[in-house]
């Protein structure tokens, strides 16, 4: 009977152990699980902040724009291969910068020579296309910004709009 007791005792022993090593990795796995979910509430605490802040930087307002009609709109004539072209553009400036275009609006005729000069200077299957438009357009943005950069000492223009645009 001895015998039979010591072997229980040795399965007992024998159990033990593995009932240990079930605890510990339960444990082992309840503290990954924890610490899994600590780390991403620290990423939405934290790690997103910069972010957010960065939203909130971009959502930040910006100076409202403010417009300026060249009136009356341009009309000029330019040579194309087989005829004499006109060409109707509406100009309109858009500044956030109110004093950038009082100074061009005091600068007109500076700034109505300067486009005069540059629509006319035009190639008819040049502005027959979308791309050929947005060039112009970009020039023009150039010209008026480097009119502005003279009498101010900044740029102040954020963009040229053609209101209309007729090519004959």
């Amino acid at each position: 009977m001895a015998a039979v007791e010591d072997s229980i005792e040795v399965a007992a022993e024998a159990e033990a152990p593995p009932a240990k090593r079930g605890r510990l990795l339960l444990i082992v796995g309840v503290l990954v699980v924890l610490l899994a979910g600590a780390g991403a509430g620290a990423w939405f605490a934290f790690g997103r902040a910069p972010a957010a802040q960065g939203k909130a930087a971009a959502a930040k307002p910006v100076a409202e724009p403010h417009y300026l009609a060249l009136d009356p709109p341009f009309i000029v004539n330019f040579r194309d291969d087989d005829a004499l072209r006109f060409l109707q553009v509406g100009v309109e400036v858009m500044a956030r910068d109110q004093a950038a275009l009082d100074t061009l609006k005091a600068e007109e005729p500076v700034a109505r020579n300067a486009l005069v000069l540059l629509f006319s200077s035009q190639d008819y299957k040049t502005l027959s296309s979308r791309d050929g438009k947005e060039k112009l357009r970009a020039e023009a943005l150039t010209e008026l910004q480097k009119i502005v950069r003279q009498r101010s000492g900044k740029p102040g223009l954020e963009a040229v709009y053609f209101t209309s645009f007729v090519m004959q």
